[in-house]
């Protein structure tokens, strides 16, 4: 029997890019996607790329509906929309995904300052587990509510979680310096993210503080056991997908480089999606472009001067890849269901 698939906001990049994956996953079958503007279009209209894969129409956002028709509900949408929609699917024993940001920080007070609005489910934001498989994948087979982890967050933790973990970076210095392609922005059309403005180009933006970082230094801190203060500096890049991120720290005690990289490699070791490139190398974006992997490669320039340089397909390990992984973890599934697919080069 295939899990019955919802998805809440289903016409954005991360939807469609759910839509895309879950249409090769051999053990999940999508009954209910949901969009207000789009509602009575059928999918394969506004997604010529998915014809043949879906005889589905958009509808109505209704939780009654989805409920009966659904093992599991996505919310693929904007802020603020699965604190008020999630409660009442899981009240009804459907389990939750949600890819944006209503519950990925613990503390209600953290939410309202960084997206400007009260936590309307406090009940469930503190059941709510935080999705990044490698560090709580025990926690999430037992979830019925998965926070998932943005983009940024997900290439600065894998970088940084094998020296933090062991207590090997002063974790008041980290730097951050993180460049995304313009899908990261949405598909929403804003002049930043026109082609005229963002192509040829290159900008750093929210310098003074941007929404991702509280969610970062939350997890870092947990696995440090310290409070983590990081700079965080995110850069959009004239490129479609992809998160590229150099990560820079100071070692708290000597370690050589082959040290550092048998560490790498030992913390790594088994994950499906992780992969620890040789000592030297140098990941690019476009290795990683439509697959479910994070690529990381660790070096010493200097003697106790780290820099890790980290990078994923921001569409899919940043965002709908990993939400299909945490529900192969859900539903007890193989982790890698539907999440085998190679690469695209060029």
């Amino acid at each position: 029997m295939k899990v019955r698939v919802g998805i809440v906001g289903g016409t954005g990049y991360t939807g469609v890019e759910l839509l895309r994956i879950l249409a090769q996953h051999p053990q999940a079958r999508v009954t209910a996607i949901t969009s207000r503007g789009e509602a009575g279009t059928r999918v394969d209209a506004l997604f010529p790329n998915l014809r043949g894969f879906y005889d589905l129409a958009f509808s109505e956002p209704d939780p009654l509906r989805l409920a009966d028709a659904c093992d599991v509900v996505f919310f693929a949408t904007p802020h603020g929309v699965a604190m008020d929609l999630a409660p009442q699917l899981l009240e009804r024993g459907v389990k939750v995904i949600d890819l944006g940001a209503d519950f990925r920080l613990r503390d209600p007070e953290s939410f309202a300052r960084w997206y400007g609005m009260d936590h309307r489910s406090r009940d469930w934001l503190a059941q709510a587990v935080y999705g990044l498989p490698e560090t709580r994948r025990n926690e999430i087979r037992e979830a019925r509510l998965v926070a998932n982890p943005g983009c940024y967050p997900t290439a600065t933790q894998l970088g940084f979680l094998p020296l933090l973990e062991r207590g090997l970076l002063d974790a008041q210095g980290l730097i951050a310096d993180v460049k995304s392609g313009v899908s990261g922005a949405g598909r929403t059309a804003r002049i930043p993210n026109l082609f005229c403005e963002a192509g040829d180009s290159f900008s750093a933006y929210a310098v003074a503080g941007h929404r991702h970082q509280p969610e970062i230094e939350q997890e870092l801190s947990v696995w440090a056991g310290q409070e983590v203060l990081l700079t965080f500096v995110p850069h959009l890049t004239p490129m479609i997908r992809g998160i590229h991120a150099t990560l820079y720290g100071r070692l708290s005690s000597p370690m050589d480089t082959a040290e550092l990289q048998a560490l790498f490699e030992a913390r790594y070791q088994g994950e499906p999606f992780v992969d620890v490139l040789p000592a030297g190398s140098h990941p690019a974006t476009r290795s990683v472009r439509g697959g479910n992997v994070c690529r990381i490669a660790v070096h010493q320039p200097r003697p106790g001067q780290i820099v890790v340089l980290s990078v994923i397909d921001n569409l899919v390990k940043g965002a709908s890849g990993q939400a299909v992984q945490n529900m192969n973890l859900l539903f007890g599934l193989p982790e890698d269901a539907g999440l085998g697919a190679l690469a695209l080069l060029p």
